[in-house]
């Protein structure tokens, strides 16, 4: 790629990361910006997917990261892919994805993000005990206090209560709160509503 252009396609990049999280879709247009003038590299399609997916455009995200995937063979975009089948309404495919072989090897926090995934497919199934079979194989009583593992309690206390065992779900709460330094989740309020009904 010619340098003036690999420069223009970079600073359309760098302004996507720096926006994605307060603003998407502006992030979402500088990564259409950069695909119009590089859409054959592998990392300008991911950016693109992981922009589409933050700002809630489902169906290009699942068409950019799997652009990206064909190009460059890595899974890490399984569980982003999984998830935006799950918001379009298909979770049957996110169980497919989260049964892919690669899934076994992934990293302890990108295997939370497909456990989390697969999890929420069985409750869009209406399968709530094999959503929470899905979230007890799943590190909950790791000592990490890491985003991931507070995600994966709060996942589990959540299902808990649909199932309709609050008192599980109060624990569950409570153990989320405990890790949470970051008060990532609502999991004190969630524990103090169930406490007053609880009695």
């Amino acid at each position: 790629m010619p340098e003036k252009l690999a420069a223009r396609v970079g600073r359309h990049l760098a302004a996507a990361g720096m926006l994605i999280d307060d603003d998407p879709e502006t992030a979402y247009q500088h990564t259409l910006a950069a695909r119009a003038r590089a859409s054959r590299i592998a990392v300008v399609r991911e950016a693109v997917g992981e922009a589409a997916y933050a700002a809630g455009h489902y169906a290009e995200a699942l068409a950019e990261l799997r652009a990206a995937k064909r190009m460059n063979g890595a899974t890490a975009y399984l569980p982003i892919m999984a998830d935006c089948h799950r918001a379009l309404g298909n979770p049957a495919q996110s169980l497919k994805l989260a049964k892919s072989p690669s899934v076994a090897n992934f990293q302890p926090e990108a295997k939370a993000e497909m456990t989390l995934v697969e999890a929420g497919a069985r409750r869009d199934m209406g399968q709530l005990d094999a959503a929470l079979r899905t979230l007890e194989l799943a590190p909950l009583t790791s000592n990490s206090r890491a985003a991931w593992v507070v995600r994966l309690r709060y996942a589990y206390a959540d299902t808990l209560e649909a199932a309709g065992r609050e008192s599980d779900a109060l624990a569950w709460f409570h153990r989320t709160h405990a890790i949470d330094s970051e008060q990532i989740t609502d999991a004190a309020e969630r524990a103090e509503v169930l406490e007053k009904r609880i009695g």
